[in-house]
């Protein structure tokens, strides 16, 4: 059994994202997103700005994504005129409303940091273990590990 090697002929970028394929869809769709994005925004109160963001386009109808209840409900309010605002527009005139979303947006946490803290007497039980051995690097390791002690530190027998 044999497989036969199709070969195709390498293409322009330009022609694979603004083709008829799926990828030219996909860029023209998130162009429309960006577009309608920028046009919110140019019409939206300041305080509201940066809480609305356009998600998607489906059926007809855009959805609208905010970080807070707060901001939906004055969505829910406005969407007349934010649908008007959109509809002046020749490339929006295809959209018969919107669907609003709250996805709360939380800034990834760090995981908490745990530092151990090691007193003067360790350190000094380290670093003497450092100077009575003789591999090159397990010295380094122990004399490293050493120079961590808290300086604050005052040791109570």
């Amino acid at each position: 059994m044999s497989i036969k090697v199709k070969r195709f002929r390498a293409q322009p970028v330009t022609s694979l994202l603004g083709g008829r394929g799926e990828l030219g869809g996909l860029m023209r769709m998130a162009g429309l997103i960006d577009r309608a994005q920028q046009e919110l925004r140019e019409h939206l109160p300041e305080e509201v700005r940066e809480h609305v963001f356009v998600g998607g386009y489906r059926d007809g109808k855009l959805t609208l994504i905010t970080d807070r209840a707060v901001w939906l409900t004055w969505l829910r309010y406005e969407q007349p005129r934010l649908l008007d605002l959109l509809r002046r527009r020749p490339e929006f005139e295809a959209v018969l409303g919107f669907t609003l979303k709250v996805r709360p947006v939380r800034p990834p946490k760090a995981p908490p940091r745990h530092s151990r803290r090691l007193s003067t007497s360790a350190a000094g039980e380290i670093a003497s273990c450092a100077e009575d051995t003789e591999d090159p690097r397990l010295k380094r390791a122990l004399e490293r590990l050493a120079s961590h002690a808290d300086d604050q530190d005052t040791d109570k027998d």
